[in-house]
């Protein structure tokens, strides 16, 4: 049985702050960037702190010892690419160093994915939202509206890819084609290599030959756009509709998503009526 507290070098009645410090100085000393580093030493103090540093792991940990998780179905234990709630914000001051303490949960995540980690989702862009007003008759038939938004658009002459209409794609230069460019971050833990996306070809590893007049190779630009707006029979005075895909663009990847707030005009003659009319709705689910 692994006897977490010896790992860490505190006793069984370590407070959580002690419990965190201890973590601390053996990750800092057993970090594998480290010419002294050791990488098994350093998975260990992590594995010991996942489990001290949780209130309930702890309390199960105590009673049955380290294979606990297994009883549990598998709660626990080291995880790989992250570290917990570790919080090394009470190492800021007074620690010595001009380190990145930005996201710790990232640094760790580059150490185990080779430096990939936080950069595989998809681009997307902004969300946005807009508001309309419609008369009671149309909140209750539905109704068809277009209405103009100026927001970030696919250019229309080379439909977001940048390139000149016609012309040939190469190889980017900026990350010779892999679409990533690498950068060297000094944290607590030593100097931690990761992985961003190419800001040049945006990912792709290809820029083209010719950039399009019209966006200047950006693929996208603000402009107008006339959006056709769907609105069913029985919307509410309030009412959020979302509308996806129709936010904001950016090149290669995927638009934001539109929302827009409904607010339904009701006849001062007939607001009573249309209110009750409007709580027998929402009551039939409708």
């Amino acid at each position: 049985m692994k006897d977490y507290y010896n790992i860490l070098g505190v006793n069984k009645k370590a407070s959580k702050d002690e419990i965190k410090k201890a973590f601390y100085k053996l990750a800092q000393k057993y970090h594998p960037d480290k010419k002294d580093g050791n990488e098994a030493k350093f998975k260990e103090a992590n594995e010991a702190y996942q489990v001290l540093s949780d209130d309930t792991k702890r309390a199960k940990y105590d009673q049955f010892g380290s294979g606990f998780e297994n009883m549990a179905g598998g709660a626990g234990g080291y995880q790989q690419g992250g570290f917990g709630g570790f919080d090394f914000s009470g190492f800021q001051n007074g620690g010595g160093g001009d380190f990145d303490f930005g996201n710790l949960n990232d640094i760790f995540s580059d150490f185990f994915t080779g430096g990939m980690g936080g950069q595989t989702g998809q681009r997307r862009g902004r969300d946005i939202s807009t508001e309309m007003q419609i008369s009671f008759s149309d909140s209750i038939l539905g109704v068809t509206r277009k209405i103009l938004i100026k927001k970030t658009s696919k250019c229309s002459v080379c439909s977001g890819t940048g390139a000149k209409p016609g012309t040939t794609m190469q190889k980017c230069k900026t990350c010779n084609g892999q679409g990533q460019v690498r950068e060297v971050r000094r944290t607590i833990l030593g100097n931690i290599q990761s992985a961003k996306i190419c800001d040049y070809c945006t990912g792709t590893g290809e820029v083209p030959k010719e950039f399009c007049s019209n966006c200047k190779g950006v693929g996208v630009l603000r402009r107008e756009e006339e959006i056709t707006i769907q609105i069913p029979s029985g919307v509410h005075d309030g009412e959020t509709m979302k509308m996806n895909g129709v936010g904001e663009a950016i090149k290669n990847g995927k638009s934001g998503d539109l929302y827009i707030k409904i607010s339904v005009k009701i006849p001062s003659k007939i607001s009573k009526r249309a209110k009750e009319l409007l709580e027998e709705l929402k009551k039939e689910g409708i």
